[in-house]
């Protein structure tokens, strides 16, 4: 694993096994920069949910359609399709601090503009907000996934990683939840201005954060193709055809991709399905239920099979199998109490995909490629997850009912992971250990 320059000179640190929870209060406490890059998340990914929801109940409020939900989440998607690779190359050649402060700060002014919408007839500023917000965080989380490992010493990755996997859920379930309740009782427009103050402290903790240089080649002359980073583009998917192993992970996220209109049935099941004009209460209670889930799946996974590579790619394929067989239960929940452990046990299964398949990368690509590499995962996952919200919000305004819908996403799930399970017993042990 490559570690960044300035921690050459410390010595490497055994932070023992993921299931240990002092393993990580040790990480804390011994690595200011990794706490410094996490706490920052924390603040920024609790306001991401505060946004999620009021965006929700704005639209429910609004328009009342599940066209609309789509729409917003596909807003939300296309950016890093189209923004991922030249992402990528900006993650590896700029200063990775200054690409996120920038980023922070730059979104505090594209939240404050979803104030602006007071009707249907500006719905559309929604989506061209939406647009331009996951634009930025595009450049945004390339850069601070490939800083993960710049900042950790050995023996501390899958510690920090399984941390920060389980932040994002615990800030799932927590802004879900707490957004719901301020969307609820002050309004939508309350929590839009409380994810912009998050922002702001975000960038306030990353402006101290210590990182090493880019790593970049100096030359007298850039040509065209320099400036559009064509031969970085060029030189990153050479990379990934080369290896065979990070090829297959690559397509791990895509394949949850495949049902990733779920994440509209979520809303659709909280305010239409189990109850109706909830005001994000329902979709707060069945988001935080999928923050739960998150948080529990690759601490669970790792416990029962191992922290080895071997490991964590027999869990991915198990993991596909939960999802799919919870969420087609699903379709048939009466209620929020057979619905939320539900959406919570489906998500185990996603979240040890997110997080296994990015642990594996992070261990397996060098520094100089990482963030191309994570940066094409995303470009595949958002493609296909666009595309999979909007059939899936096509379905529910053509008149199929959202049980049905939710059924059949269930069932997709099986798909990859039919096929997963054949890569791993047909050929992984083959080149396991080139």
């Amino acid at each position: 694993m490559t570690t960044s320059n300035s921690h050459k000179n410390i010595s490497a640190h055994n932070y023992g096994s993921v299931n240990n929870y002092r393993s990580y209060l040790n990480l804390l406490l011994d690595n200011h920069q990794f706490r410094r890059l996490w706490i920052a998340s924390i603040i920024s990914q609790l306001g991401n949910w505060f946004n999620y929801i009021a965006i929700f109940v704005l639209l429910n409020q609004f328009t009342g359609s599940g066209h609309a939900v789509s729409w917003f989440l596909i807003a939300k998607y296309i950016p890093t399709t189209f923004l991922g690779p030249t992402a990528g190359i900006v993650a590896d050649r700029i200063s990775r601090k200054t690409i996120m402060v920038f980023c922070d700060t730059a979104r505090i002014f594209v939240v404050l503009g979803y104030l602006f919408v007071d009707g249907a007839d500006m719905v559309w500023l929604v989506y061209l907000l939406a647009l331009v917000q996951e634009s930025i965080w595009t450049f945004y989380d390339p850069a601070r996934r490939a800083s993960v490992p710049n900042v950790c010493r050995e023996g501390e990755l899958h510690i920090a990683n399984a941390l920060s996997g389980a932040t994002w859920s615990i800030m799932l379930a927590a802004g879900a939840a707490l957004g719901g309740i301020a969307t609820t009782l002050w309004g939508w427009q309350t929590a839009i201005l409380l994810d912009s103050i998050t922002f702001f402290l975000s960038a306030l903790i990353l402006r101290k954060l210590i990182l090493p240089p880019a790593n970049t080649t100096q030359k007298k002359d850039f040509s065209f193709r320099d400036y559009l980073g064509i031969d970085d583009i060029i030189a990153g998917w050479r990379y990934i055809k080369k290896n065979r192993k990070i090829t297959s992970i690559l397509v791990v996220k895509s394949g949850w991709a495949f049902s990733g209109g779920i994440l509209v049935m979520l809303t659709i099941f909280g305010e239409q399905v189990l109850t109706e004009g909830s005001n994000g209460g329902g979709s707060g209670i069945l988001y935080s239920c999928r923050g739960v889930g998150a948080a529990i799946g690759p601490l669970l996974a790792w416990r029962l099979l191992g922290e080895s590579d071997q490991a964590m790619h027999k869990a991915i394929a198990i993991a596909f199998f939960i999802a799919g067989f919870s969420y087609m239960l699903l379709s048939m929940a009466p209620n929020f109490y057979w619905a939320g452990p539900l959406v919570m046990i489906g998500h185990i299964g996603g979240s040890i995909q997110w997080v296994f398949s990015t642990t594996l990368i992070q261990k397996m690509v060098p520094d100089t490629f990482r963030g191309r590499v994570l940066a094409t995962e995303m470009v595949l996952f958002t493609f296909i997850l666009s595309l999979s919200t909007y059939f899936t919000g096509s379905a529910i305004d053509t008149g199929v009912a959202p049980r049905e819908v939710m059924f059949y996403l269930g069932a997709l799930f099986l798909v990859p992971g039919i096929m997963w399970s054949g890569y791993i017993y047909f050929f992984y042990k083959d080149f396991k250990n080139k």
